[in-house]
């Protein structure tokens, strides 16, 4: 009976909790790729939605001293990020929390990350665009916001692992 009862309020969470994307480490040079193409500097605000072990704000605030939120609803890979960022030696720059990305406010964002499915992107899209300031960069790795929004600057490359990737950058009231 009890097995049953924890079985039955995992099922729960994971229902309310609904994954934007299955956690796909982006490869290091990608994370660089996305940082650059989004220009960040150490006067950015990035946030990582769907973080995953914390690599895309943990990179932005070794490499250019840059303020860095991840937020993602796997409690297990929050820990990791923190560990991550602490090992990094940027924890006094990086906070991550386990968050839901639909209900994650961006408003102070400069800089908005993003590796998640093209259906998460368009939920996402009306929130992004609603919160974030003029001036502020979305940055995409694979997937678009849609036909209705092309990107501002669409960056393709072949990675060091050999694969073609495809980074989208948009910008808020450009």
């Amino acid at each position: 009976m009890f097995r049953a009862a924890v079985l039955l309020s995992s099922l729960l969470v994971l229902s309310t909790h609904q994954s934007l994307a299955p956690f796909a480490a982006t490869p290091d040079d990608v994370v660089d790729r996305m940082l650059a193409l989004a220009d960040v500097t150490s006067r950015d605000l990035v946030v990582d939605l769907g973080s995953g072990d914390g690599r895309i704000p943990i990179r932005a605030a070794q490499k250019y001293g840059a303020r860095g939120l991840g937020v993602d609803i796997d409690p297990r890979l929050v820990d990791q990020s923190k560990a991550n960022a602490r090992r990094a030696g940027v924890e006094k720059l990086v906070e991550f929390r386990v968050e839901d990305a639909m209900t994650t406010d961006v408003s102070r964002a400069t800089v908005v990350t993003l590796h998640l499915l093209a259906s998460s992107n368009a939920k996402l899209r009306p929130i992004l665009t609603r919160q974030l300031p003029p001036g502020a960069r979305i940055v995409s790795h694979a997937f678009s916001m849609g036909p209705d929004w092309p990107a501002d600057r669409i960056d393709t490359f072949i990675s060091a692992s050999g694969d073609q990737v495809t980074l989208y950058l948009w910008k808020i009231g450009k």
